[in-house]
């Protein structure tokens, strides 16, 4: 069995192929061929210290040269700040394949999904982004995000640092950056990404444009949401990852009021690479993520095969 190290994993992995990696692993869990291990946790205080441990896996078929795996992602979290594993376990023996901190590919995962939903999603023609918060998540989203389409300038709000995050970003996609308020960000941009730790709506659902595209990504318990009652009434669909995560973990759905999302508007992202739904131009579409662990066992497979691991 082989120790990947954070080092190993940026020689090999890059954000192209993460998306390509989950494409096909939503592709496949749409077909049925993947199944999920839904994230579990324990949590305790020590020594005035808030501790958890989390876990969370998948199973994935073969896929072309990358084989058959059984992974599993385990992570601490200490007073916020989290540290990642994923081990991954070979379909045809059994073995232990190799161990891989997982760190970096956590936060391009993320980011990577999200870019599958709204190169499947978003009009192609979308040219103003908005970044809601300031973090590594908004970073990956925004750098992500410009993969998949030309926008034209960005919008960044966040209640602290936009300032300086909005410089780094223009400097790092050579796009035009602006701090901007909520209400702004919400009503001028095509497409939204909001990567905080709000446990509230961030902006007045009304305000967004017809015809956009929303990418939810800050909140994975239930009780914290992102997004309002009315936006959610106005998507046209609401896309998630996996309905068992999304029952468990989605405070943006968990919280909305009965009715507001009609059963046959929410719908897993497999499903729709396999079978993609007409989309009107001033049709608002959500993709609402928690991170579920076939996007950690996709990437991890990839790197260890690449690394000569599997």
């Amino acid at each position: 069995m082989r120790l990947i190290t954070e080092a190993d994993v940026a020689t090999v992995l890059d954000p192209d192929s993460a998306v390509a990696a989950l494409r096909a692993a939503f592709a496949q869990h749409g077909r049925g061929q993947a199944q999920v291990l839904a994230r579990h946790r324990a949590t305790t205080s020590l020594d005035g210290a808030s501790l958890a441990i989390s876990a969370m896996g998948a199973i994935l078929d073969a896929d072309g040269a990358l084989p058959a795996v059984l992974g599993t992602k385990v992570y601490s979290a200490r007073n916020g700040k989290y540290n990642f594993l994923v081990s991954l376990f070979s379909a045809d023996t059994g073995a232990a394949l190799a161990t891989l901190e997982a760190n970096e590919f956590t936060r391009l995962r993320t980011a990577a999904a999200s870019a599958v939903a709204a190169d499947l999603l978003a009009l192609p023609d979308a040219k103003t982004l908005a970044v809601f918060g300031a973090g590594i998540q908004a970073r990956a989203h925004a750098e992500a995000l410009s993969r998949v389409r030309r926008f034209e300038r960005v919008l960044v709000c966040a209640r602290s640092g936009a300032e300086a995050f909005a410089a780094e970003l223009a400097a790092a996609l050579a796009l035009p950056v602006a701090a901007v308020d909520a209400a702004t960000a919400a009503a001028q941009a095509d497409v939204i990404a909001t990567a905080t730790r709000s446990a509230t709506p961030l902006f007045n659902g009304e305000l967004v444009k017809p015809g956009a595209f929303v990418a939810a990504v800050g909140s994975s318990t239930k009780a914290a949401r992102e997004l309002d009652d009315v936006l959610l009434a106005r998507a046209a669909l609401v896309a998630v990852e996996w309905h068992e995560a999304a029952r468990q973990e989605a405070g943006d759905i968990l919280l909305a009021a009965p009715g507001v999302i009609a059963p046959e508007r929410l719908v897993e992202l497999g499903e729709l690479l396999l079978r993609p739904r007409p989309r009107a131009p001033q049709d608002i579409v959500v993709y609402k993520s928690v991170g579920i662990g076939l996007e950690d066992v996709a990437l991890a497979r990839l790197v260890a095969h690449r690394l000569g691991a599997c």
